[in-house]
């Protein structure tokens, strides 16, 4: 079973799955393989036109009479225990004790599909608490909670721990997984859970001889303690003593003390080419304590591929994948990377036009583009080639409208509406959350609820985010466990006078971060292990980017886009307008990531640390990179990306390829298509992780999936775009 650092996987982060981060969901630890809570909910929910938009642009704050008519606490997502930081500790004594007892039942038990579903009732009952555990350490406001709620979660880490290497329950498994008479009475869903499961503890080395599984156990233990230490220093602030910096700088960097200041990253916005050159270069600099901690990490994976029988790291972290071979993966890239790059090059030419007629002008002592001019100068031609102000723009997505118009969307595709529902005293860690039942339009039946985190507030972290706090499962009563998943995102909250307003940007944010929420909504599987968005990493993004689509299509924008003041219209020309900034530096941008993807699957496959990570990178960037940048520093020291997603970085390139695809074939014609819709719901959205991906893919499309074709739909999506 994978180690305990698996109980944050991305989400997107998470996945944190988080926009360009993982998210936030564990399925790849066979027990912790959710993000869940054993949660009671009262159905107290009612719907009615405009109520969703009047909830988002007009806060209520009801807790203001509880001094007067207290009502009683009903604990954290409903939770009866968690009414206080206490609380946590009986909710995690309490899982601990049923997932001993579980574990017993699942080795005692005759081997059969009674052994998978004991197996994920152990996933579940840990994951009820470790997975609100680890939302709320970060998230809630009281230091309380979430000292208390990380106690809690370091403790059923410890347990998952001592399950990883249990061999009794690795043993139950394998009597169902290795006698062919007992795997073919399994459906097709428990045969695939109960796969993923063993996959899982043959990665972490129980299925070996004692000596060799020893060792992968210290190998393990190893990279967790390489993994934070990585982690730590990727994000480590450069402090510098003031000498070392032009005085004409100083300003612009916070000072520590009187004789230091500190350089918190890169100052890419600053006009001043000087200021933007010395940060990159200090920020980046080749750092060879760094270099010494990435080798030991790349090549400690190695070893352990090696020692699990894998030809490589990459090898093994792509078992799981919709592409699972290394050299289809590399093949795929480097295919995408000779079609993209003429394109990406022309953009890089426009933007060194630019820097020219600065230095022409005597505004830039250099007329050579830099790694550290490239978000300046496409800031500036996207602002040359749009006229329109966003400020403008945003007074036409107040909150309430965008939620309003995700609201009709799912409607009219899945048949599912949101409805407003009041929270209980406790239920949640703060004030401004708004919980959503997603309900079943036909029947006014519950599917699951979304707590929706969208304001600003102290401590809060900075990132924009989807958790999945409890996943859905059939339950032995024949009823059906419902999911429960949190936004985040950043936004100002309301006034009186005025709603929130979001910037195409924040919207387009929105739209992805929803995409997760309901696809952890409409999953129905039969397992927790594989609800939602616990599916392939390369997959779980698709519902998410699908999503963009809809956000960047007229048709749906003109459907809710309304000012916030005059209730009119946005206009045809600001909608004009908007597409005609969204491609600018796309190819650029998309190439970016083909590189970093290539640069990550070389780095994950035979690397024992005999060649730098900098010789190895240099030769990369002279093939796939537009800019070079080895030369300015070691940028690559502070990829926290290597940690999370190792050998797995190019799997938003294929979700988006697949998303692509579904949208130019089902719904480009028609975004509110009610037909295509439930197709998607039918055959993608509701089997979570549960069905292959590309028998999911091809049977949402009719065509047989060719790595070829993902290729040609990003490429073409430029001209599309364009």
């Amino acid at each position: 079973m994978r180690r305990v650092n698996s109980l944050v996987s991305c989400r997107g982060n998470p996945l944190v799955s988080c926009r360009g981060n993982p998210l936030v969901s564990c399925r790849g630890n066979p027990l912790l393989g959710c993000r869940g809570g054993g949660l009671l909910f009262s159905s107290y929910s009612t719907s009615s036109s405009g109520e969703v938009k009047s909830s988002f642009n007009q806060l209520v704050k009801t807790r203001r009479f509880d001094s007067v008519w207290p009502r009683t606490k009903v604990g954290l997502f409903q939770v009866p225990q968690l009414t206080s930081p206490e609380g946590f500790r009986a909710t995690r004594d309490h899982a601990i004790e049923e997932g001993w007892r579980l574990l017993d039942a699942a080795a005692s038990v005759e081997p059969g599909e009674e052994t998978i579903m004991l197996f994920d009732e152990l996933s579940d009952v840990l994951c009820r608490v470790a997975d609100l555990s680890d939302f709320i350490k970060s998230s809630h406001p009281d230091e309380e909670y979430a000292e208390a709620a990380a106690e809690t979660h370091l403790s059923i880490g410890t347990m998952v721990e001592e399950l990883n290497t249990n061999t009794k329950l690795f043993t139950a498994l394998q009597r169902v997984t290795d006698d062919p008479t007992v795997r073919n009475k399994l459906d097709d869903e428990t045969r695939t859970v109960a796969d993923l499961f063993m996959a899982d503890f043959e990665i972490s080395g129980i299925h070996l001889e004692a000596t060799r599984r020893q060792k992968a156990v210290e190998l393990h233990e190893r990279l967790l303690q390489l993994l934070g230490e990585f982690m730590q220093t990727a994000h480590q602030p450069v402090q510098l003593p003031n000498n070392y910096v032009p005085e004409s700088m100083l300003h612009c960097f916070p000072r520590v003390d009187d004789d230091h200041v500190l350089m918190r990253g890169l100052h890419y916005d600053n006009p001043n080419e000087d200021v933007r050159e010395f940060a990159y270069k200090v920020y980046y600099h080749n750092n060879q304590q760094i270099e010494d901690l990435l080798s030991k990490l790349l090549s400690t994976r190695y070893e352990v591929a090696q020692l699990l029988g894998y030809s490589s790291y990459s090898e093994r972290a792509l078992s799981s994948l919709t592409i699972d071979n290394p050299s289809t993966v590399l093949d795929f890239l480097l295919t995408l990377s000779k079609k993209l790059k003429p394109h990406a090059d022309s953009e890089c030419d426009v933007l060194r036009k630019l820097k020219a007629s600065d230095f022409d002008a005597r505004r830039s002592r250099s007329d050579i583009l830099q790694p550290w001019d490239v978000p300046l100068y496409t800031a500036r031609q996207r602002a040359e080639i749009s006229s329109v102000d966003h400020s403008q723009l945003s007074q036409y997505f107040s909150l309430g409208d965008c939620m309003e118009g995700l609201n009709n969307l799912f409607q009219s595709l899945y048949g599912v509406r949101f409805s407003p529902t009041k929270t209980e005293r406790g239920e949640v860690w703060s004030d401004d959350v708004i919980k959503l039942s997603v309900m079943q339009s036909s029947n006014n039946a519950v599917m699951g609820y979304i707590y929706c985190d969208f304001f600003q507030r102290s401590g809060k972290p900075q990132q924009d985010c989807h958790f999945t706090i409890r996943g859905g499962r059939r339950l032995r009563d024949g009823s059906y466990q419902l999911p429960v998943v949190v936004l985040m995102l950043n936004l100002n909250r309301p006034s009186t006078y005025k709603p929130t307003l979001l910037s195409p940007i924040t919207m387009g944010n929105l739209f992805h971060e929803m995409g997760h929420a309901m696809h952890s909504m409409l999953a129905r599987t039969r397992y927790q292990h594989v609800t939602g968005t616990r599916c392939a990493t390369d997959f779980a993004e698709v519902p998410s980017i699908l999503m963009e689509y809809f956000v960047n299509d007229s048709r749906v924008l003109r459907s809710f886009a309304r000012h916030h003041q005059t209730g009119q219209p946005i206009s045809d020309e600001m909608l004009q307008e908007m597409r005609q900034s969204n491609p600018v530096g796309s190819a650029f941008e998309t190439q970016t990531q083909v590189y970093y993807s290539i640069m990550d699957q070389v780095f994950h496959g035979k690397f024992d640390g005999s060649v730098s990570t900098n010789q190895i990178l240099k030769q990369i960037e002279k093939e796939h990179a537009c800019v070079h940048a080895v030369d300015h520093g070691s940028w690559h020291h502070r990829f926290a990306h290597f940690a999370a997603y190792g050998a797995k970085y190019h799997a938003y390139l294929v979700s988006r390829a697949i998303a692509s695809r579904i949208w130019t074939s089902c719904f480009q014609q028609n975004p509110f298509d009610s037909e295509m819709g439930a197709k998607y719901r039918r055959e993608m959205l509701q089997h979570g992780g549960g069905k292959h991906p590309i028998k999911m893919y091809e049977s949402m499309l009719g065509e047989e999936f060719d790595v070829n074709n993902l290729v040609d739909t990003l490429v073409n999506d430029l001209h599309v775009s364009k």
